[in-house]
């Protein structure tokens, strides 16, 4: 046995010691083993623990050797669930006790090893878990008879190193057998619950009273002391030692109350007690009792008279309310020194109030006895006001304790609000006018914050308060709206007011104002929209609406506040955060600017001046380019074109872009893709260049003077391409090469400012600058041939063209096929599929217009895509790219067949490319491994056969037939898609019970009915005599079929085909 203990202890050594490399994982391996053997070796490990040194002054063996045993003891004691063998359970109790008196009671109690002391607590509830019930009931007698000493004047009744001990065992017992949130932390083990419940009421039935009663009394005689040492002003670590004893004292008894007897915890001796220790001068007394009375509150009653008396009997409302008054006292005595310990008491405080409102609340909603609910109104009355000063406290961890309670008890006034339209009794009004004055105030930033120079952290939390606060605002405004309108109105023109006369406004007052004007559209929820919500406006009819002159009508309170904001002059604020919020609010509330256009100069003036576009904060500047744009946008047209001159002069010179190269976190990474990943100021600064586009887009009666405007923009622009270019092209230099990105982005935007070309041109239309436009997208496509290699420059060009030729229709499309050919030369995968989009789209807007360059553009096209798709794919990211590009493929060619340019499909240039076309197309239709791309081409062909199968398709007059678009194309539906279509549902892959794959089923069905309705009776003639029988399917059922396909709605048909499809294949496999 001493051989084998000299090797456990070396092999502990030896594994906490990093020195030993060598011999550190065989040491792991025997402990794994000794532990694994633990229903052996747990003598071993006990002898290790509690062997006293021969010397009889301490212990034999190092502190981890014997924290490693008493982790083997708790494996041994963990999860037994069957009594120890009598021999083992007494060699167990012996040592135990016989180590607790040498150790706590006439020992140092660990004091040279800490941990050990929490360890043991631990190891002792394991084996007080699996003895208590049936073989040491006496556990709890034999311990206390170990806490007392004798009686001595001068020293305390009670052990201190016992009592602790105690402490700490009765905390992992109760954690153990009546802690939820321990127990859903664990696996659910059906014994182990059994045991831990029989555990719970053995406890419950021989020692609570017992237990009970020693934990007050020591922490009685432990506040006796106290208050004995403090007055003597001596023996400062006496005294930390009692506070000790007491305030794990309080945490012990909190952690039973909750389970054992309520008649033993709440007597006529503990609450005085309690409320005695919630104002001690020990703040750790002090948070451990707040807690104990939590959880006496908490405690489940049957009855709700029990629950009130124990509410009445502790009176907690009257001690919160002193001890509130007391603290908030204090805290204004401490000014600007903030204490952390003080600021958790309140804290505490208010959590301990907010269980006692929801409790008080329970009682109310849940138990409507008449004996009980006005008794609880009465008490949940008296707790509202200390509710609302916890609320206003300044701080906000203490502030938001209340919030759930604030949160039923309004959610409790909507309740009766909307049975009864009676007018809200005094008290009620009272109360909400007070809360509402206790949430604006707490809306505000402190005064000695700066939101510009804070942490991100701060900052969300702030928002999050914020939010929570909106919610009770906006609870009060569905109990009492006029009550919220007047009260955020009064407070908003006060502020404007104060500060317009000159009186000294602080910022964060300021900031609330101009926040809740912002607000304020949410809160009012007057249902209105447009000008009506900020001016009372008479019925007027659409067409006459134009000529009204808004400015006439009264203001809604809404308008009145945006009219005091713009008057104010409260935008000229010297505060960042004042001066944003402004912005953000004009940007927000547009429509008001059309009746009161007398507002649209001052608020432009803000915005272009330092407070915005010029300040020298770059997170100003950043954001407001931003809010102009929206302002302008929504603004637009209401902007004179003089004003608008006035403006793109003022802005002329903000319109130099700005570069900037981010530092590379990974030296690896492509310098030009991440500056283009991360443009900096760039990227709002594009909303200024769209602005460009809108102001000079508002001089269209005047052509020459708007296109000579643009042309003056966007000169410097392109010389900036032509000078770039050729320090570009060596590619070492990013600056150059991110200068025509930026650049050609630029210049798109601006075309994006532009209305869109419309699609057909009304009489009289405006056209944009159109030279100027071909000349913006011939520089651009010069700058993209020679920069080609560059994937940015490919999809910044790509980016602008689209715009420019929405801004120009087909007046810059002759541009696109030596763009493709550009933007080919040297292209990843993904742009193939961006530029079959932005095709798309042009073909969208285009439409016939598109149809010659879709002609000539088609034949290369088709040849990238079918050598791209020729390629193996070697890995995962090559197969999702196939899968993408034929995706946007299939997409591209239904548009086509879907719009008026399917002709190109069989143009002189593009025919002899449709057999293999439509061969490729049958090939991916008929592959079960991509069902989405599967269902695409089905809906192709659907729709290739409405356009060239027709029977009899109408010339463009609509009057007379014309031959049929693609003779012969009904071979190919009757001999390849027909039977395509039919071989993929009889496919083995092929399951109908995937949801993927029924989709695919169902748009054969759909493709099924267009072949039927489109070739009429000679379809239907082709499945019954030719396709059907040669498929060996029985004349009845081929018969019943074609009538189903015939007669049934799309709808009908895909039910009854899908249902068809699945029986077929069942009786197959069976």
């Amino acid at each position: 046995m001493e051989q084998e203990i000299d090797r456990f202890v070396q092999a502990i050594l030896i594994a906490v010691d990093p020195s030993q490399v060598t011999l550190h994982q065989q040491a792991l391996e025997y402990l794994s083993n000794v532990q694994q053997n633990i229903h052996e070796t747990w003598r071993l490990a006990l002898t290790i623990f509690v062997e006293m040194d021969p010397s009889g002054h301490g212990r034999k063996y190092p502190p981890q050797a014997r924290f490693s045993s008493l982790r083997m003891l708790d494996e041994f004691f963990d999860n037994r669930f069957e009594p120890l063998d009598e021999e083992t359970f007494r060699t167990l109790q012996q040592s135990i006790i016989s180590y607790i008196q040498s150790e706590y009671v006439y020992g140092p109690a660990e004091s040279a090893a800490s941990f050990l002391r929490n360890k043991f607590s631990h190891t002792l509830t394991l084996f007080f878990l699996c003895t208590y019930v049936e073989q040491w009931p006496t556990f709890f007698t034999d311990l206390f008879s170990l806490v007392r000493v004798a009686e001595s004047s001068s020293q305390p009744k009670y052990n201190r190193h016992v009592a602790l001990l105690l402490f700490h065992l009765i905390l992992e017992i109760s954690g153990e057998v009546a802690d939820q949130t321990i127990k859903s932390a664990r696996t659910f083990n059906h014994i182990r619950h059994t045991r831990d419940a029989r555990v719970r009421d053995a406890v419950r039935g021989r020692d609570a009273p017992l237990i009970n009663e020693a934990v007050l009394t020591i922490i009685a005689d432990g506040a006796e002391r106290m208050a004995i040492l403090r007055e003597s002003d001596e023996e400062s670590k006496a005294l930390e030692e009692v506070v000790e004893v007491v305030d794990w004292g309080v945490r012990t008894f909190a952690s039973y109350v909750g389970w054992i007897d309520i008649n033993l915890t709440v007597t006529p001796t503990t609450v005085p007690l309690l409320f005695s220790l919630l104002s001690d001068p020990s703040l750790a007394i002090r948070l451990a009792t707040s807690s104990a009375l939590l959880r006496i509150l908490s405690k489940g009653l049957k009855e709700p008279e029990d629950k009130l008396q124990l509410i009445k009997v502790l009176s907690l409302g009257q001690v919160i309310d002193a001890l509130e008054s007391k603290t908030r006292e204090e805290q204004i005595q401490r000014g600007s020194d903030e204490d952390e310990g003080e600021e958790s008491y309140r804290e505490a405080l208010g959590k301990l109030l907010n269980v006692l409102g929801l409790e008080i609340t329970k009682l109310i909603d849940d138990y409507p006895k008449p004996e009980v609910v006005p008794e609880a109104k009465r008490l949940q009355n008296q707790i509202l006001p200390i509710m609302l000063r916890f609320m206003a406290d300044g701080y906000d961890d203490t502030c938001s304790t209340i919030f759930p309670l604030l949160q039923t008890v309004l959610a409790n006034y909507k309740r009766t609000r909307k049975v009864s339209s009676n007018p809200l009794d005094d008290a009620t009004r009272s109360f909400l006018t007070s809360l509402l004055d206790v949430i604006l105030q707490k809306m505000k930033w402190d005064m000695d914050d700066d939101p510009t120079d804070m942490d991100e952290e701060d900052i969300v939390a702030f928002d999050g308060l914020r939010k929570d606060l909106r919610t009770f605002l906006d609870s009060v405004l569905t109990i009492e709206p006029d009550l919220v309108i007047n009260s955020v109105r009064t407070l908003v023109l006060g502020t404007f007011s104060a500060y317009r006369n000159g009186i000294n406004v602080e910022w964060h007052d300021a900031e609330l104002a101009v926040y809740l004007v912002y607000i304020f559209g949410e809160i009012s929820k007057s249902g209105t929209k447009g000008r009506a919500t900020f001016c009372l406006t008479p019925a007027i009819p659409k067409d006459k609406k134009k000529e009204v002159n808004y400015s006439e009508y009264p203001l809604t309170p809404h308008g009145e506040i945006l009219l005091a904001l713009v008057q104010s002059g409260i935008s000229a604020y010297p505060h960042r955060a004042v001066v944003m919020q402004f912005f953000e609010t004009v940007a927000r509330y547009g429509d008001f600017f059309k009746i009161r256009k007398d507002c649209i100069m001052p608020t432009l003036q803000a915005m272009v001046d330092s407070r915005g576009l010029r300040s020298t904060d770059i997170s100003v500047r950043s954001r407001t380019y931003y809010l102009f744009h929206r302002f302008i946008r929504e603004g637009k047209n209401d902007i004179s074109p003089e004003l608008s001159l006035n403006l793109l002069d003022g802005i002329r010179d903000l319109l130099v872009i700005q570069i900037e190269v981010p530092k590379l976190e990974n030296p690896e990474d492509d310098p030009l893709t991440e500056a283009i990943k991360n443009p900096g100021l760039f990227d709002s600064q594009l909303y200024l260049f769209e602005t460009v586009g809108i102001l000079v887009s508002l001089l269209s009666k005047v052509p020459e003077q708007q296109a000579s405007l643009l042309l003056s923009i966007v000169t410097p622009l392109l010389e900036d391409l032509s000078s770039n270019i050729s320090a570009a092209k060596g590619g070492k230099d990013v600056i150059p090469i991110l200068r025509i990105h930026h650049t050609i982005m630029a210049l798109g935007n601006i075309a994006k400012g532009f209305p869109d070309y419309p699609c057909p041109v009304p009489e009289g239309y405006s056209f944009a600058p159109l030279e100027v436009f071909r000349q913006v997208a011939q520089a651009i496509l010069l700058s993209l041939e020679a920069m080609n290699v560059f994937k940015g420059v490919r999809d910044a060009t790509r980016y602008a063209f689209a715009r420019i030729i929405a801004t120009t229709g087909s007046n810059a499309t002759h541009l696109i096929p030596p763009l493709m050919v550009n933007l080919l030369a040297h292209f990843e995968p993904s742009e193939l599929i961006d530029f079959m989009n932005f095709i798309g789209l042009l073909i969208h807007k285009l439409q016939k217009d598109l149809f010659d360059v879709l002609d000539e553009l088609l034949g290369p096209l088709n040849a990238h895509i079918a050598q791209l798709l020729s390629q193996p794919a070697t890995g995962t990211d090559d197969t999702l790219t196939h899968t993408d590009t034929k995706r946007s493929y299939l997409t591209l060619l239904t548009s086509i067949m879907s719009s008026d340019l399917h002709d190109v499909l069989i143009s002189e240039r593009n025919k002899s490319a449709l057999e293999p076309l439509l061969e490729n197309m049958c090939q991916i239709a008929q592959d079960t491994s991509d069902t989405n791309s599967q269902k695409s081409a089905f809906s192709f062909f659907g729709r290739c056969v409405q356009v060239w199968g027709n029977l009899q398709p109408l010339s463009p007059g609509g009057n007379a037939p014309r031959p049929q678009a693609l003779p012969g194309f009904e071979r190919f539906v009757y001999e390849r898609l027909v039977p395509a279509a039919f071989a993929v549902l009889s496919s083995p892959q092929f399951n109908p019970k995937d949801g993927q794959m029924l989709m695919v089923l169902l748009e054969i069905a759909n493709f099924l009915q267009v072949v039927r309705k489109t070739r009429g009776t000679e379809a239907h003639e082709f499945f019954v005599t030719v396709f059907l029988p040669s498929q060996n399917w029985p004349p009845d059922t081929a018969l019943e079929f074609t009538t189903k396909l015939r007669d049934l709605d799309n709808k009908s048909f895909r039910k009854y085909f899908s249902e068809f499809v699945r029986v077929s294949r069942s009786q197959v496999t069976s």
